[in-house]
């Protein structure tokens, strides 16, 4: 039986992401949720409201990969 690690993307990159290309949707993509990626892509990031809660959602730690998962961080690893 293997069994593979699964890690989430790096908290670093969601938060640039989400920053500079958040009302596109890619940060959603990079978290692992293209679904709600194109979702926020097609209505410009909420009209900015999805992108602004997302933004808190992942500066603040709070955001999680389409599994549960939260976010790594590359200074502590966690």
């Amino acid at each position: 039986m293997h069994m593979h690690a699964r890690v989430s993307p790096p908290f670093q990159v969601a938060v640039i992401c989400t920053i500079f290309l958040g009302v596109l949707g890619i940060d959603r993509f990079i978290i692992g949720r293209p679904g709600l990626g194109v979702g926020k892509l097609l209505t410009g990031g909420g009209l900015g409201v999805w992108a602004l809660i997302d933004m808190i959602l992942v500066c603040t730690g709070k955001a999680r990969d389409r599994e549960g998962i939260p976010l790594i961080d590359f200074q502590t690893g966690a």
